[in-house]
């Protein structure tokens, strides 16, 4: 058994896309999956399963929350070990100890590319954020007194591709990793 955390795009945002992960954590049990737990109230959910394939495995979840929930939600699916890996090559600025900066991990669903979110949102403001991407996610940091000067606060919000990006906290991705 493969150990995969199921990323799911906004649900529990200021009251919409409600779910509670007592019931999700059902959904997931009863589609076969083992060692299921949920992390906070934002759709992280890790689990074990033989199956080996990701889209395989984001369609039924899916299909699964559309019946059970009524809601059409992206779900990223990503290896926990390449998850760690991720981390592993992550910049050094990012994800340390200081509290003045907010940290995020930025998960680009296929066939979302990189390039892509940079032609949308543009580069990053160098006084405000920093970005660096590695594969098929960028690593983000901002000041936290003015993440409203930044380039992509608002943006990663309300562009064209902010239905196609999930977005966590290094602490949240951090502990994710552990589970």
């Amino acid at each position: 058994m493969k150990r995969y955390i199921a990323l799911l795009r906004g649900i529990n945002i200021s009251g919409k896309n409600k779910i509670a992960m007592s019931e999700l954590k059902n959904g997931f049990i009863e589609l076969g999956f083992a060692e299921v737990t949920t992390y906070l109230n934002s759709g992280n959910v890790i689990f074990s399963s033989v199956v080996d394939d990701k889209n395989m495995l984001s369609n039924k979840i899916k299909s699964m929350i559309k019946d059970k929930f009524n809601l059409d939600i992206l779900v990223f699916i990503i290896l926990q070990e390449k998850l760690k890996e991720l981390l592993n090559n992550a910049p050094n600025w990012w994800g340390d100890d200081n509290k003045e900066i907010y940290d995020n991990l930025i998960f680009i669903m296929p066939p979302l590319s990189v390039e892509e979110i940079y032609n949308e949102i543009g580069n990053p403001k160098a006084e405000y954020e920093k970005a660096h991407n590695y594969e098929n996610v960028i690593f983000w940091s901002f000041s936290r007194k003015n993440y409203q000067k930044t380039n992509w606060w608002s943006k990663t919000a309300s562009s064209n591709i902010s239905d196609k990006i999930t977005i966590r906290t290094a602490n949240t991705v951090r502990k994710i990793v552990g589970m």
